[in-house]
């Protein structure tokens, strides 16, 4: 049976009893691992001020890219409120001069959302849409973002980011910047500028989302491949999928739209133990949740279980994270895969132990082929 290639996503999570330090040494050894497993990308998320050590995530991109040699690797996203166009062009300019045609340029919204939301319309607000199951895949109810956007860990990470006063650009424009630095006819007020190093570098940009708004849009219009986050909004990935191939246009990148989308494994020998490995994801998501941010990823050996009112915030979550055996979480991929029309998954596992973690990686690779 012919699959669709596999990548990985590594959140460079901080565990409970380990550090920082020893996280960043770990997204390096995992990245060797899932190269030598056989996956085709590795992907780094952007992330402040919390239990998440890619927080410099271009930084680690060109460590992990002198680790490997064949793997291409990639940002998931840079998020471009909190960068320049130039700045995000020049610094992917000089990894790829060293590691050249590897790298991937994710590009995501970032705080643009948060701006809407506090704007003197708001957010549009939208139909709680009733849960339901399509060809078997669950697609959950949607989970109200409103008061995690507006948290104060947000604000203050929003402020700590940006310079006092600083304008964001419209999410579309900043795209488009980014695609004429890298071609060189980049211009602000008719005066040309060069990106150095930077302009002309082999590097493939894409675009993150959740919905069928502006990311999946700018994706589309731009011909450029886009990634839906099921493990992040999982009730909203048909919608966004759909939104992206209805605004495609063919560009000298794509001829045709390219989908993928994510999912958030754990993978051990048997069901049960995966079950008992992934049992405090609930835990960090929650945290998530209620605006305290991620924290330290808990030991499922020593963590108290969930309440009934904390489990109900984080339930989609969990019922949308693919958890078991080899075959039963490639199972649940090929189900992704065939109802959302992918043409590449990408997996992101957490565990508290990281050889547990290297091990759902190789056991997810074996089963699907990649080796």
């Amino acid at each position: 049976m012919s699959r669709v290639p596999l990548s990985v996503l590594d959140l460079a999570p901080v565990t409970e009893g380990s550090t920082p330090q020893e996280s960043v040494r770990r997204s390096i050894e995992l990245a060797q691992v899932a190269e030598a497993a056989g996956y085709r990308r590795f992907w780094l998320a952007e992330h402040h001020f919390v239990s998440v050590a890619s927080s410099s995530t271009t930084t680690l991109i060109a460590l992990v890219a002198a680790a490997t040699r064949r793997i291409r690797v990639g940002s998931a996203a840079v998020q471009a409120g909190h960068h320049t166009a130039a700045s995000i062009v020049e610094a992917f300019g000089t990894v790829d001069a060293v590691h050249p045609g590897r790298l991937d340029l994710g590009l995501g919204r970032s705080g643009q959302r948060r701006t809407e939301l506090l704007g003197p319309s708001g957010a549009p607000s939208r139909p709680r849409e009733p849960e339901r199951v399509v060809d078997g895949l669950l697609i959950p109810e949607p989970f109200p973002v409103e008061k995690l956007l507006t948290s104060p860990l947000v604000a203050a990470t929003t402020r700590a980011v940006e310079f006092d006063g600083a304008r964001q650009p419209d999410f579309a424009d900043a795209v488009s910047d980014v695609i004429a630095l890298l071609r060189g006819d980049f211009a602000v007020e008719d005066v040309a500028l060069r990106a150095v190093p930077g302009e002309g570098a082999d590097v493939e940009i894409w675009i993150f989302g959740s919905s069928k708004g502006q990311s999946a849009q700018v994706a589309g219009h731009e011909g450029l491949p886009f990634v839906a986050n099921y493990h992040v909004s999982p009730s909203t990935v048909l919608e966004a999928t759909e939104a992206y191939r209805t605004s495609f246009r063919p560009s000298d990148r794509l001829a045709e739209p390219y989908v993928v989308v994510s999912a958030d494994v754990v993978v051990a020998e048997d069901d049960s133990t995966a079950r008992h490995l992934a049992s405090t994801y609930g835990h960090w998501v929650y945290d998530i949740r209620s605006g305290a941010g991620a924290g330290d990823y808990l030991d499922p050996a020593t963590a108290p279980p969930l309440s009934d009112d904390q489990r109900a915030v984080v339930d989609d979550r969990v019922r949308t994270q693919f958890v078991g055996s080899p075959s039963t979480v490639a199972e649940r991929l090929d189900t992704l895969a065939r109802v959302t029309g992918a043409d590449e998954l990408v997996i992101t596992s957490v565990t508290h132990d990281f050889e547990d973690r290297k091990r759902s990686h190789r056991l997810l690779a074996r089963e699907w082929g990649l080796v």
